[in-house]
């Protein structure tokens, strides 16, 4: 009966994302090395999680080797390391301008997932094990029955440049979160592209203040995403943690 409470306890303190085809385990930081090597069998053994087609478990950087070990057992391997950011949305960061920005309601569907889809190609980050209608499926599980009004597409004169997926966390009030933001390859570069990056990023942090009523923003990508990583730089957000993310597809 302890051994379930404990294990309850520590269900408790982490997070846990369920998508259509994949379950993501989050703030294992809260965790000692110890707890996570006892949770991590705990997880396997719940059929939800074991069946389901993709796992991912973040867990931080500075792992022991006992916690990298175990999920090897498990079958998991070594898919990425994410940096995570952290910035508050205050009155100061008013900007003028920006993007022309349509959501579902305003295009069609097919419209939306052929300027997604394009958005990723070349991108830094590691690929997604889902395909296209796997990742649109999961946005709405995840974000629920206003996911459309999260599903944006950026244009400049009529013509798209990028997405932006600006929401609040599920079981937040004012977490900001942006489940997919990217640039369309023919619209990356140096000089004046580089900066629709910068801008759109910024434009995504107002429309999460003042649109989804958020007081923080939470972001993260790829280690290897500089570009990314310079547009969170850019726009005033703080690094907060580095995890490594694990990874098994049945």
């Amino acid at each position: 009966m302890m051994k379930k409470a404990f294990s309850s306890d520590l269900m408790a303190r982490i997070k846990m994302i369920k998508g259509e085809n994949f379950v993501t385990v989050e703030n294992t930081k809260n965790l000692t090395n110890q707890e996570l090597i006892q949770l991590i069998p705990y997880l396997m053994r719940e059929s939800s999680i074991n069946t389901c087609k993709n796992v991912n478990i973040l867990v931080d950087s500075q792992c022991s080797k006992e916690v990298d070990s175990l999920l090897k057992e498990y079958e998991f391997t070594l898919h990425d390391e994410n940096v995570t950011v952290h910035k508050v949305l205050d009155e100061s960061s008013n900007m003028q301008g920006g993007f022309t920005l349509k959501n579902l309601h305003d295009l069609p569907l097919a419209e939306f997932k052929k300027v997604w889809e394009a958005s990723m190609e070349g991108s830094l980050n590691s690929p997604s094990s889902l395909n296209i209608d796997e990742q649109m499926r999961s946005v709405e599980v995840e974000l629920g029955p206003n996911y459309k009004k999260s599903c944006m597409v950026a244009y400049e004169n009529g013509t798209p440049i990028g997405v932006t997926m600006p929401h609040i966390e599920p079981g937040t009030l004012e977490e900001g979160r942006i489940f997919y933001f990217g640039i369309l390859p023919s619209e990356r570069g140096k000089g004046k592209r580089k900066r629709k990056s910068k801008l759109l990023h910024q434009q995504s942090l107002e429309i999460l203040k003042k649109d989804f009523n958020a007081s923080y923003y939470i972001g993260s990508t790829g280690h290897n995403n500089l570009p990314m990583l310079k547009t969170f730089q850019n726009n005033g957000c703080t690094v907060i943690e580095r995890n490594i993310v694990f990874k098994r597809k049945n």
